[in-house]
Protein backbone atom coordinates (compact mmCIF):
# COMPACT_ATOMS: atom_id res chain seq x y z
CA UNK A 1 0.00 0.00 0.00
CA UNK A 2 1.27 3.07 -0.73
CA UNK A 3 0.02 6.06 1.21
CA UNK A 4 -1.90 4.04 4.28
CA UNK A 5 -2.74 7.77 5.12
CA UNK A 6 -5.22 8.60 2.32
CA UNK A 7 -7.90 6.27 4.08
CA UNK A 8 -7.95 8.44 7.33
CA UNK A 9 -11.10 10.38 8.83
CA UNK A 10 -9.91 13.99 9.33
CA UNK A 11 -10.90 12.95 12.72
CA UNK A 12 -8.28 10.48 12.92
CA UNK A 13 -5.98 13.20 11.56
CA UNK A 14 -6.85 14.70 15.22
CA UNK A 15 -5.69 12.02 17.30
CA UNK A 16 -2.41 12.17 18.83
CA UNK A 17 -0.78 10.07 21.40
CA UNK A 18 -0.63 11.20 25.22
CA UNK A 19 2.55 11.98 26.66
CA UNK A 20 1.77 10.69 29.72
CA UNK A 21 1.12 7.02 27.65
CA UNK A 22 4.37 7.30 25.91
CA UNK A 23 6.29 7.79 29.23
CA UNK A 24 4.56 4.88 30.81
CA UNK A 25 6.83 2.81 28.31
CA UNK A 26 9.71 3.58 29.89
CA UNK A 27 8.28 2.92 33.37
CA UNK A 28 7.34 -0.87 32.25
CA UNK A 29 11.04 -1.06 30.94
CA UNK A 30 12.18 -0.66 34.09
CA UNK A 31 15.13 1.74 32.52
CA UNK A 32 14.11 4.96 34.36
CA UNK A 33 12.79 6.43 37.40
CA UNK A 34 9.66 7.69 36.63
CA UNK A 35 8.11 10.59 38.21
CA UNK A 36 5.72 11.02 35.32
CA UNK A 37 2.56 8.98 35.05
CA UNK A 38 -0.35 9.08 37.64
CA UNK A 39 0.29 5.79 38.56
CA UNK A 40 -0.89 4.25 42.37
CA UNK A 41 1.85 2.34 44.65
CA UNK A 42 1.32 -1.58 43.73
CA UNK A 43 0.89 -2.33 47.28
CA UNK A 44 -1.88 -0.08 48.19
CA UNK A 45 -3.71 -2.71 46.00
CA UNK A 46 -6.12 -5.27 47.64
CA UNK A 47 -5.09 -8.88 45.62
CA UNK A 48 -6.33 -11.30 48.01
CA UNK A 49 -9.57 -9.50 48.42
CA UNK A 50 -9.81 -9.17 44.76
CA UNK A 51 -9.06 -12.91 44.54
CA UNK A 52 -11.74 -13.66 47.02
CA UNK A 53 -13.96 -11.66 45.38
CA UNK A 54 -13.68 -12.97 42.17
CA UNK A 55 -13.83 -16.53 43.39
CA UNK A 56 -17.09 -16.34 45.32
CA UNK A 57 -18.37 -14.10 42.45
CA UNK A 58 -17.58 -16.67 39.61
CA UNK A 59 -18.88 -19.59 41.99
CA UNK A 60 -22.16 -18.03 42.84
CA UNK A 61 -23.03 -16.34 39.56
CA UNK A 62 -20.65 -17.08 36.98
CA UNK A 63 -23.28 -17.57 34.25
CA UNK A 64 -24.30 -13.75 34.43
CA UNK A 65 -20.79 -12.70 35.28
CA UNK A 66 -19.41 -13.94 31.90
CA UNK A 67 -21.91 -13.31 29.82
CA UNK A 68 -22.94 -10.07 28.30
CA UNK A 69 -24.37 -7.27 30.72
CA UNK A 70 -26.23 -3.77 30.23
CA UNK A 71 -24.84 -1.02 28.92
CA UNK A 72 -25.87 1.23 32.34
CA UNK A 73 -24.01 -0.56 34.20
CA UNK A 74 -24.05 -3.75 37.22
CA UNK A 75 -27.82 -2.83 38.70
CA UNK A 76 -25.76 -3.88 42.37
CA UNK A 77 -22.52 -2.02 42.19
CA UNK A 78 -24.83 1.00 41.06
CA UNK A 79 -27.14 0.33 43.97
CA UNK A 80 -23.78 0.45 46.40
CA UNK A 81 -22.22 3.39 44.35
CA UNK A 82 -25.11 5.15 46.28
CA UNK A 83 -24.34 3.95 49.34
CA UNK A 84 -20.44 4.89 48.89
CA UNK A 85 -21.60 8.15 47.05
CA UNK A 86 -23.65 9.54 50.23
CA UNK A 87 -20.76 8.28 52.39
CA UNK A 88 -18.83 10.70 50.83
CA UNK A 89 -21.00 13.46 51.24
CA UNK A 90 -22.88 12.97 47.87
CA UNK A 91 -26.69 12.17 47.49
CA UNK A 92 -27.67 10.22 44.53
CA UNK A 93 -31.86 9.96 43.84
CA UNK A 94 -31.79 6.39 42.32
CA UNK A 95 -29.27 4.27 39.77
CA UNK A 96 -31.04 5.85 37.28
CA UNK A 97 -28.70 8.38 37.55
CA UNK A 98 -25.59 6.65 37.69
CA UNK A 99 -23.65 4.78 34.39
CA UNK A 100 -21.04 2.69 34.60
CA UNK A 101 -18.21 3.57 32.33
CA UNK A 102 -14.47 1.60 31.33
CA UNK A 103 -12.37 3.98 33.47
CA UNK A 104 -12.68 7.36 33.53
CA UNK A 105 -11.45 7.93 29.62
CA UNK A 106 -14.44 6.32 28.42
CA UNK A 107 -16.26 8.73 30.59
CA UNK A 108 -14.29 11.95 28.78
CA UNK A 109 -15.09 10.19 25.70
CA UNK A 110 -18.98 10.14 26.31
CA UNK A 111 -19.07 13.67 27.23
CA UNK A 112 -17.31 14.75 24.00
CA UNK A 113 -19.54 12.32 21.73
CA UNK A 114 -22.79 13.73 23.20
CA UNK A 115 -22.00 17.21 23.71
CA UNK A 116 -19.32 19.03 21.74
CA UNK A 117 -20.52 20.12 18.35
CA UNK A 118 -17.28 21.50 16.08
CA UNK A 119 -16.63 24.81 17.24
CA UNK A 120 -18.23 24.42 20.43
CA UNK A 121 -16.76 26.45 23.36
CA UNK A 122 -15.68 24.18 26.36
CA UNK A 123 -13.97 26.16 29.63
CA UNK A 124 -10.76 24.11 30.99
CA UNK A 125 -8.18 25.24 34.12
CA UNK A 126 -4.96 26.43 32.87
CA UNK A 127 -3.15 24.07 33.17
CA UNK A 128 -6.02 20.91 32.89
CA UNK A 129 -5.83 17.37 32.77
CA UNK A 130 -3.67 15.91 29.28
CA UNK A 131 -6.07 13.18 29.04
CA UNK A 132 -9.26 15.36 28.66
CA UNK A 133 -7.72 17.93 26.50
CA UNK A 134 -7.14 14.59 24.13
CA UNK A 135 -10.65 13.08 24.73
CA UNK A 136 -11.98 16.54 23.67
CA UNK A 137 -9.83 17.30 21.15
CA UNK A 138 -10.85 15.37 18.45
CA UNK A 139 -14.47 16.69 18.81
CA UNK A 140 -13.15 20.11 17.43
CA UNK A 141 -14.08 22.63 19.96
CA UNK A 142 -12.63 26.23 20.63
CA UNK A 143 -10.75 25.61 24.25
CA UNK A 144 -10.87 28.65 26.30
CA UNK A 145 -8.11 28.66 29.38
CA UNK A 146 -8.95 30.02 32.90
CA UNK A 147 -6.60 31.36 34.88
CA UNK A 148 -5.99 30.00 38.53
CA UNK A 149 -4.12 30.65 42.02
CA UNK A 150 -3.80 28.95 44.97
CA UNK A 151 -7.79 28.95 45.65
CA UNK A 152 -8.39 27.86 42.10
CA UNK A 153 -10.76 29.24 38.90
CA UNK A 154 -9.75 33.32 39.22
CA UNK A 155 -13.84 33.83 39.46
CA UNK A 156 -13.48 37.30 38.24
CA UNK A 157 -11.25 36.69 35.23
CA UNK A 158 -14.18 34.27 34.29
CA UNK A 159 -16.67 36.29 34.91
CA UNK A 160 -15.26 38.27 32.58
CA UNK A 161 -14.65 35.82 30.01
CA UNK A 162 -18.41 34.93 30.12
CA UNK A 163 -20.14 38.42 29.67
CA UNK A 164 -17.71 39.13 26.69
CA UNK A 165 -18.62 36.10 25.29
CA UNK A 166 -22.48 36.64 25.98
CA UNK A 167 -22.20 40.42 24.36
CA UNK A 168 -20.55 38.39 21.50
CA UNK A 169 -23.64 36.41 21.48
CA UNK A 170 -21.22 33.53 21.88
CA UNK A 171 -22.15 30.25 24.04
CA UNK A 172 -19.75 27.99 26.09
CA UNK A 173 -20.99 24.56 26.70
CA UNK A 174 -19.42 23.31 29.15
CA UNK A 175 -16.66 24.14 32.25
CA UNK A 176 -14.53 21.30 33.04
CA UNK A 177 -13.02 21.54 36.46
CA UNK A 178 -10.94 18.91 38.84
CA UNK A 179 -12.01 20.99 41.76
CA UNK A 180 -9.86 19.14 44.65
CA UNK A 181 -6.53 18.26 44.39
CA UNK A 182 -6.64 19.20 40.86
CA UNK A 183 -4.66 17.55 37.88
CA UNK A 184 -1.54 18.57 37.59
CA UNK A 185 -1.52 21.50 39.95
CA UNK A 186 -2.77 19.94 43.05
CA UNK A 187 -4.90 23.03 43.81
CA UNK A 188 -8.09 22.76 45.53
CA UNK A 189 -10.91 24.93 44.44
CA UNK A 190 -11.99 27.07 47.72
CA UNK A 191 -15.47 26.68 48.90
CA UNK A 192 -16.61 29.98 48.43
CA UNK A 193 -15.54 30.10 44.63
CA UNK A 194 -17.42 26.76 44.09
CA UNK A 195 -20.64 28.40 45.11
CA UNK A 196 -19.82 31.32 42.64
CA UNK A 197 -18.89 28.86 39.67
CA UNK A 198 -22.60 27.57 40.47
CA UNK A 199 -23.83 30.64 40.17
CA UNK A 200 -22.22 31.60 37.41
CA UNK A 201 -22.99 28.38 35.67
CA UNK A 202 -27.12 29.24 36.16
CA UNK A 203 -26.22 33.09 35.62
CA UNK A 204 -24.80 32.01 31.91
CA UNK A 205 -26.58 28.78 31.96
CA UNK A 206 -23.53 25.95 30.72
CA UNK A 207 -23.24 22.84 32.75
CA UNK A 208 -19.95 21.33 34.81
CA UNK A 209 -18.16 18.30 35.07
CA UNK A 210 -16.85 17.86 37.87
CA UNK A 211 -13.90 15.29 37.77
CA UNK A 212 -12.90 13.59 41.09
CA UNK A 213 -10.41 11.28 40.96
CA UNK A 214 -8.49 13.02 43.87
CA UNK A 215 -10.69 13.78 46.78
CA UNK A 216 -9.74 10.57 48.73
CA UNK A 217 -6.32 11.42 49.30
CA UNK A 218 -6.19 14.81 50.93
CA UNK A 219 -3.63 15.07 53.57
CA UNK A 220 -3.99 17.93 55.16
CA UNK A 221 -7.48 18.86 57.36
CA UNK A 222 -9.86 19.78 54.88
CA UNK A 223 -13.92 20.15 54.51
CA UNK A 224 -14.87 19.17 50.81
CA UNK A 225 -17.81 20.15 49.50
CA UNK A 226 -18.11 19.02 46.25
CA UNK A 227 -19.85 20.65 43.63
CA UNK A 228 -22.21 18.04 43.26
CA UNK A 229 -23.34 18.24 46.33
CA UNK A 230 -23.81 22.11 46.34
CA UNK A 231 -25.83 21.81 42.92
CA UNK A 232 -29.40 22.71 43.04
CA UNK A 233 -30.27 23.01 38.95
CA UNK A 234 -28.65 19.16 37.95
CA UNK A 235 -26.01 21.25 36.28
CA UNK A 236 -23.35 19.24 38.10
CA UNK A 237 -22.27 16.32 35.89
CA UNK A 238 -20.06 14.45 38.71
CA UNK A 239 -17.29 11.75 36.99
CA UNK A 240 -15.33 9.41 39.53
CA UNK A 241 -12.85 6.37 38.94
CA UNK A 242 -11.71 3.06 41.25
CA UNK A 243 -8.41 3.49 39.83
CA UNK A 244 -6.72 5.43 42.53
CA UNK A 245 -9.16 3.68 45.60
CA UNK A 246 -8.84 0.18 43.98
CA UNK A 247 -6.76 -0.83 40.72
CA UNK A 248 -6.43 1.14 37.63
CA UNK A 249 -6.05 -2.31 36.07
CA UNK A 250 -9.42 -2.86 36.03
CA UNK A 251 -10.49 0.21 34.24
CA UNK A 252 -13.47 1.09 35.59
CA UNK A 253 -15.47 4.82 36.51
CA UNK A 254 -18.62 6.07 37.17
CA UNK A 255 -20.97 9.02 35.93
CA UNK A 256 -23.55 10.67 38.16
CA UNK A 257 -26.30 13.10 36.58
CA UNK A 258 -29.16 14.16 35.92
CA UNK A 259 -31.42 11.04 34.41
CA UNK A 260 -32.13 12.68 30.46
CA UNK A 261 -27.86 12.81 30.41
CA UNK A 262 -27.24 9.31 31.57
CA UNK A 263 -30.14 8.21 29.01
CA UNK A 264 -27.65 9.72 26.24
CA UNK A 265 -24.81 8.79 27.51
CA UNK A 266 -25.87 4.82 27.79
CA UNK A 267 -26.62 5.56 24.02
CA UNK A 268 -23.43 6.59 22.89
CA UNK A 269 -21.82 4.29 24.92
CA UNK A 270 -23.46 1.32 23.14
CA UNK A 271 -21.82 2.25 20.49
CA UNK A 272 -18.18 2.20 21.98
CA UNK A 273 -17.99 -1.34 23.93
CA UNK A 274 -21.49 -2.09 24.09
CA UNK A 275 -21.08 -2.95 28.40
CA UNK A 276 -18.63 -2.52 31.11
CA UNK A 277 -17.10 -6.31 31.60
CA UNK A 278 -19.39 -7.62 34.22
CA UNK A 279 -16.90 -9.23 35.93
CA UNK A 280 -15.29 -6.20 36.79
CA UNK A 281 -17.79 -4.51 37.80
CA UNK A 282 -18.45 -7.37 40.40
CA UNK A 283 -15.54 -7.09 42.33
CA UNK A 284 -15.97 -3.18 42.55
CA UNK A 285 -19.09 -3.95 44.16
CA UNK A 286 -17.48 -6.62 46.79
CA UNK A 287 -15.37 -4.38 47.12
CA UNK A 288 -17.58 -1.68 48.53
CA UNK A 289 -20.10 -4.27 49.89
CA UNK A 290 -16.89 -5.83 52.16
CA UNK A 291 -15.65 -2.26 53.11
CA UNK A 292 -12.15 -3.41 51.16
CA UNK A 293 -12.27 0.10 50.00
CA UNK A 294 -13.23 1.92 52.95
CA UNK A 295 -10.82 0.01 54.89
CA UNK A 296 -7.90 0.51 52.41
CA UNK A 297 -8.11 4.28 51.84
CA UNK A 298 -6.88 5.63 55.06
CA UNK A 299 -3.65 3.12 54.90
CA UNK A 300 -2.73 4.27 51.72
CA UNK A 301 -3.44 8.17 52.10
CA UNK A 302 -0.84 7.55 55.56
CA UNK A 303 1.77 6.27 52.36
CA UNK A 304 0.89 9.09 49.87
CA UNK A 305 1.26 12.05 52.75
CA UNK A 306 4.60 10.39 53.20
CA UNK A 307 5.79 10.42 49.74
CA UNK A 308 4.43 14.09 48.79
CA UNK A 309 6.29 15.04 52.54
CA UNK A 310 9.28 13.18 50.81
CA UNK A 311 9.60 14.86 47.17
CA UNK A 312 8.83 18.02 49.08
CA UNK A 313 11.69 18.12 51.25
CA UNK A 314 13.82 16.66 47.79
CA UNK A 315 12.68 19.68 46.04
CA UNK A 316 13.70 21.66 48.56
CA UNK A 317 16.84 20.40 49.14
CA UNK A 318 18.22 19.89 45.19
CA UNK A 319 16.65 22.51 43.09
CA UNK A 320 18.07 25.28 42.20
CA UNK A 321 17.04 29.29 42.71
CA UNK A 322 14.91 30.17 40.37
CA UNK A 323 12.55 27.17 40.58
CA UNK A 324 8.90 26.55 42.83
CA UNK A 325 6.42 24.36 43.11
CA UNK A 326 2.60 23.69 44.27
CA UNK A 327 2.37 22.08 47.97
CA UNK A 328 -0.42 20.32 47.69
CA UNK A 329 -3.07 19.52 50.25
CA UNK A 330 -3.66 16.15 48.58
CA UNK A 331 -3.54 14.23 45.41
CA UNK A 332 -0.93 12.19 43.45
CA UNK A 333 0.85 15.67 41.92
CA UNK A 334 3.35 18.61 41.98
CA UNK A 335 3.50 21.00 39.69
CA UNK A 336 7.55 22.50 39.11
CA UNK A 337 8.16 25.72 37.39
CA UNK A 338 11.69 26.03 36.29
CA UNK A 339 13.47 29.07 35.11
CA UNK A 340 11.92 30.54 32.06
CA UNK A 341 15.12 29.82 29.57
CA UNK A 342 14.29 25.95 30.03
CA UNK A 343 11.87 24.04 27.49
CA UNK A 344 11.07 20.96 30.10
CA UNK A 345 9.93 19.11 27.00
CA UNK A 346 13.36 19.91 25.29
CA UNK A 347 15.10 18.63 28.72
CA UNK A 348 12.99 15.53 28.88
CA UNK A 349 14.85 13.25 26.65
CA UNK A 350 18.44 14.58 28.45
CA UNK A 351 16.60 13.62 31.85
CA UNK A 352 15.55 9.97 29.82
CA UNK A 353 18.74 9.34 27.95
CA UNK A 354 21.39 10.89 29.93
CA UNK A 355 19.68 10.98 33.29
CA UNK A 356 17.34 7.82 33.48
CA UNK A 357 14.78 9.97 35.47
CA UNK A 358 11.20 10.76 33.33
CA UNK A 359 8.18 13.94 34.47
CA UNK A 360 5.61 14.98 32.16
CA UNK A 361 6.44 18.46 30.58
CA UNK A 362 4.15 20.97 31.68
CA UNK A 363 3.05 22.51 28.41
CA UNK A 364 0.45 19.85 27.29
CA UNK A 365 -1.51 20.58 29.91
CA UNK A 366 -1.62 24.02 29.19
CA UNK A 367 -4.90 24.83 25.97
CA UNK A 368 -3.19 28.04 25.15
CA UNK A 369 0.27 26.91 24.50
CA UNK A 370 2.39 28.28 27.54
CA UNK A 371 3.89 26.24 30.49
CA UNK A 372 6.99 25.58 28.55
CA UNK A 373 9.09 25.77 31.56
CA UNK A 374 7.03 23.46 33.45
CA UNK A 375 6.54 19.88 34.75
CA UNK A 376 4.10 17.61 36.70
CA UNK A 377 5.56 15.43 39.05
CA UNK A 378 4.35 12.18 40.60
CA UNK A 379 5.17 10.89 44.33
CA UNK A 380 2.90 7.89 44.36
CA UNK A 381 4.51 5.34 42.80
CA UNK A 382 7.99 5.51 43.32
CA UNK A 383 10.04 4.70 46.52
CA UNK A 384 10.93 6.98 48.72
CA UNK A 385 14.71 6.53 47.56
CA UNK A 386 13.44 6.69 44.07
CA UNK A 387 12.05 9.79 44.95
CA UNK A 388 14.83 11.61 46.07
CA UNK A 389 17.22 10.71 43.68
CA UNK A 390 14.92 11.04 40.74
CA UNK A 391 14.34 14.74 41.92
CA UNK A 392 18.27 15.01 42.27
CA UNK A 393 18.65 13.70 38.67
CA UNK A 394 16.36 16.44 37.28
CA UNK A 395 17.61 19.07 39.31
CA UNK A 396 21.10 18.19 37.67
CA UNK A 397 19.81 18.45 34.49
CA UNK A 398 18.17 21.95 35.31
CA UNK A 399 21.58 23.11 36.46
CA UNK A 400 23.61 22.19 33.22
CA UNK A 401 20.51 24.46 31.40
CA UNK A 402 21.13 27.26 33.29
Amino acid sequence: MEDAYNFFSKRASLMKASEIRELLKWVTEGKVISLGGGMPDPQTFPVEDILDIVSKGLREQGDKLLQYGSSEGLKELREQLIHFMNWRGLRVDDIDNIIIVSGSQQGLDLLGKVFIDRGDIVLVELPTYLAAINAFEIYEPQFIGLRMDDEGIDMDALEGILKGLKAKKQKQKFLYTIPTCQNPSGISLSLDRRKHLLELASTFDFLIIEDDPYSFFTYEPLEIEHLKSLDKEGRVIYMSTFSKILSPGLRLGWINAEEEFIEKFELAKQSMDLCTSPLVQYIAYGAIKEGVIQRNLPKSKALYKQKRDRMLDALSQFFPTGCRWTKPIGGLFIFAWVPEKIDTKEMLQDCIQKYGVAYVPGRSFFVDGSGKNTMRLNFTYPNMEMLDEGIKRISRAIKERL
